[in-house]
């Protein structure tokens, strides 16, 4: 059926992939106009070596760099808080974002914070007006986010439990540097949680209320390749065939979902991260299939394709179960510490959630708490 909606399409920001290509990040930060870089990343990359590879080719090529570590998993507005205050303190740069989702959302706040003078993090809602940020590099070193691809973040309002959206166009990294060979040796429990958060992405965007036939080009490669590759790749950590595939297939979906918006598997995702921090891929799990099944009757045409990308005509909920059990990684919601009587605030969280607001069938609360019932 032709599409007779009115949608409009920016142009994406520049791609870098290949096997090496972190080895060229003097000349990327050199295009940005900058000769110093503030680099952003978590607490525990700097075992993995990769913090170390990335200062050495900075020094080597003279640029100026601090790096910034203190970002846990799902950081918290206080955390964007102290981040943009050093790169105050540090001064005009271009911000280096490196490591997962958690990174490289936090670099986007810190970086719009940063360029915002007085602005908190608990400002996020009014920030998307906001004067821009410094320029960003991405440098993700897991496959499954696609926080590289767009301007926005998520972060945790530790009081309130909620997450919280921040972001700006001005943040949109100018340059994404996808080298596969940065997540060579990731721990099979890693591979799975982020490659299934991209396996969501491109199913997500495919049923959105907001796709288009641009989003839906992006989400069927992405649900093709992370559908082919995942499950090597979990096998198999040093198979660079495998990484590569799924590093570019989390990327694609990320442009998916910039274009389209995601639904009720990531509303209650994060609803159940935020209480119970839970990974963001095992919460999605834990409700995928069951998700799927409560908006099959509105999401027909798009399960149709993503049954074909995962070569299982007419099978999808079938084929993402499967794939789940390849990985092994549902599980029931008490193993992930909620108690029945966590649900209604879980189900409440979800519903408010801005991504519901995409799913093809939008959900009462009554009925999200049914289907966590379902799942407990």
């Amino acid at each position: 059926m032709a599409d007779l909606t009115r949608w409009t399409v920016e142009p994406a920001g520049r791609t870098e992939y290949g096997p090496g290509v972190l080895a060229e990040l003097p000349a990327f930060v050199d295009s940005l106009g900058h000769a110093r870089v503030f680099v952003v990343t978590d607490r525990g990359l700097r075992a993995t070596g990769i913090v170390g590879r990335v200062e050495k080719i900075l020094t080597a090529a003279g640029i100026e760099h601090v790096v910034h570590e203190d970002v846990g998993p799902n950081p918290s507005t206080a955390e964007l808080d102290c981040g943009a205050a050093r790169l105050r303190e540090f001064g005009a740069a271009t911000v280096l974002a490196l490591g997962g989702g958690s990174a490289l959302d936090a670099a986007k706040g810190i970086s719009l914070l940063a360029g915002n003078p007085g602005a908190a993090a608990a400002d996020a809602d009014r920030l998307w007006d906001a004067s821009d940020g410094l320029p960003l590099i991405a440098v993700p070193t897991t496959a499954g986010t696609g926080a590289e691809t767009n301007g926005f973040g998520v972060t945790e309002d530790r009081c309130t439990r909620r997450k919280v959206y921040i972001g700006h166009s001005s943040v949109r990294p100018r340059i994404a540097v996808l080298d596969p060979e940065l997540t060579l040796g990731l721990p099979a429990a890693v591979t799975a949680a982020t490659g299934l958060d991209a396996l969501v992405h491109g199913i997500e965007s495919l049923a959105s209320r907001g796709a288009t036939p641009f989003s839906a080009a992006y989400a069927t490669q992405a649900v093709e390749l992370v559908g082919r590759w995942l499950p090597v790749a979990c096998r198999d950590g040093g198979d660079l065939a495998a990484r590569s595939g799924l590093m570019l297939g989390a990327h694609l979906a990320g442009h998916a979902l910039t274009l389209s918006g995601l639904g009720l598997v990531h509303g209650i995702g994060h609803a159940l991260t935020a209480h119970t921090g839970t990974p963001h891929g095992v919460a999605l799990a834990a409700v995928l299939e069951e998700v799927m099944a409560f908006s099959e009757p509105a999401a027909a045409e798009a399960y149709e394709a993503t049954a074909w990308a995962l070569r299982r005509p007419g099978a999808a909920i079938e084929a993402v179960r499967e794939i789940s059990g390849v990985l092994g990684i549902k599980r029931p919601l008490r193993e992930l510490g909620v108690t029945r009587a966590d649900v209604p605030a879980i189900a409440a969280a979800a519903v408010a959630d801005a991504v519901t607001k995409n799913t093809p069938r939008l959900p009462s609360e009554g009925e999200v708490a049914e289907l966590l019932h379902g799942v407990y």
